[in-house]
């Protein structure tokens, strides 16, 4: 006898029907409009924590210098100019302030590369130092590497010119009057002698400028009122190249827009425009800057520019609100 199967006649159907996928999708692309944004910002606070803490750094490593040499680190000769071991830290020194303040970041061999060779050799050893980037002068935010072109006419007095140099994405505050610095002398001795013809800096206001040595005691609108550092402004176009002239040179040279900027406009934010003098970051909210106090604030791209002229002068006398 026979065993008959029973057969379903319209068995049951597991699937997704293309309008259920399409409903899916559309609840997937709304999740992830609504998240990713979230996340960017999360992110980006993230960045901004970091860049705040490199610049506390670099605010402590100011007061180790300025305690060991009795001033603020100078800034040097001029942007034709790298810094020299044998030179010290005061007006004989071509190199900027972050050339001075690298035995205060655990740099020290850095520093001291060249140290006693004959000329040729400390060349040599003086264009592996314009070419060594380092963390602590990133701000995360932006695509920047640590070295970045440099650019192909302005060639150094004391080193060889090569195609990536360190950069820097913080400057120091020369203050709220701009000294007109060019590239300063043609050798050591023409900088050496009292006959040079300095550009003057009576009328500088910041922290550090061409040849100076600015006191603590110097700063007499007080270190909670005066800015420090801060990060610089760099068009979008000169993140990975030279087209931007205060992004252009090695972050060890003398007096420049690369590693000095001025508050006599306010900060600026990222994008076309070459704003090579001001202060200014990639963060959507404002720019961070360091007081010679060591705190670090979020200067928003709406402050009052008089206001933020005043914090650059350390001894303009004017009662400031500080941001």
């Amino acid at each position: 006898m026979k065993r008959c199967r029973n057969l379903a006649v319209n068995p049951s159907r597991h699937g997704i029907t293309i309008v259920e996928l399409l409903v899916t999708i559309s609840i997937l692309g709304t999740l992830a409009a609504i998240l990713l944004p979230a996340v960017q910002r999360v992110r980006e606070a993230a960045r901004q924590t970091q860049c705040r803490n490199r610049l506390r750094q670099l605010g402590l490593a100011v007061d180790l210098h300025t305690d060991a040499n009795g001033h603020f680190p100078t800034s040097g000769w001029g942007f034709r100019w790298v810094g020299m071991p044998d030179r010290g830290t005061g007006q004989k020194q071509p190199g900027g302030w972050i050339y001075n303040l690298l035995p205060y970041l655990e740099q020290s061999p850095l520093r001291e590369s060249g140290g006693g060779l004959p000329v040729a050799a400390q060349r040599s050893a003086l264009t592996r130092v314009s070419m060594t980037g380092l963390e602590a002068f990133q701000c995360p935010s932006r695509p920047t590497r640590r070295t970045g072109p440099a650019h192909p006419s302005v060639i150094p007095v004391n080193a060889d010119w090569v195609p990536l140099v360190a950069k820097t994405d913080y400057a120091i505050n020369e203050g709220d009057y701009p000294t007109g610095t060019d590239g300063g002398p043609n050798a050591l001795s023409e900088g050496d002698s009292p006959a040079y013809p300095w550009t003057s800096t009576s009328q500088a206001t910041g922290v550090s400028f061409l040849r100076s040595r600015i006191r603590r005691s110097e700063i007499s609108d007080g270190l909670t009122n005066t800015v420090l550092a801060g990060e610089k402004n760099i068009a979008v176009d000169g993140y990975l190249t030279s087209s931007d002239p205060g992004n252009d040179q090695s972050m060890y040279s003398g007096v420049d827009w690369d590693v000095n900027r001025w508050t006599t406009e306010p900060p600026i934010s990222d994008g076309s425009t070459h704003a090579s003098t001001r202060f200014g970051s990639a963060h959507t909210s404002g720019c961070q800057i360091i007081f010679c106090d060591g705190r670090v604030t979020m200067i928003a791209w709406s402050i009052d520019q008089n206001i933020f002229r005043l914090l650059g002068n350390r001894e303009d006398g004017e009662a400031v609100t500080n941001p």
